[in-house]
């Protein structure tokens, strides 16, 4: 959604309600000037992008990883 910087002044409950289903893009004289977002949207947004770049760590392998950073604490 875009609204304008004035519309959101003059809204600024009504928007906080529609950040939550989605992404609001703030103008001033027709440009963005601020993209209002949860931040649960993007840390989901991130784990989609890293889908099947990341191979899964089995439970020996998380075991491994916990003890070694353990160890140089």
């Amino acid at each position: 959604m875009t609204v304008t910087s004035t519309e959101f002044r003059r809204n600024l409950n009504h928007y906080y309600s529609v950040v939550e289903s989605e992404d609001i893009e703030i103008t001033t004289n027709g440009k963005v000037i601020a993209v209002l977002t949860t931040p649960a949207s993007k840390r989901l947004e991130l784990a989609r992008s890293l889908y099947g770049i990341i191979p899964p760590v089995d439970d020996d392998t998380r075991d491994e990883i916990r003890g070694e950073r353990l160890a140089n604490l």
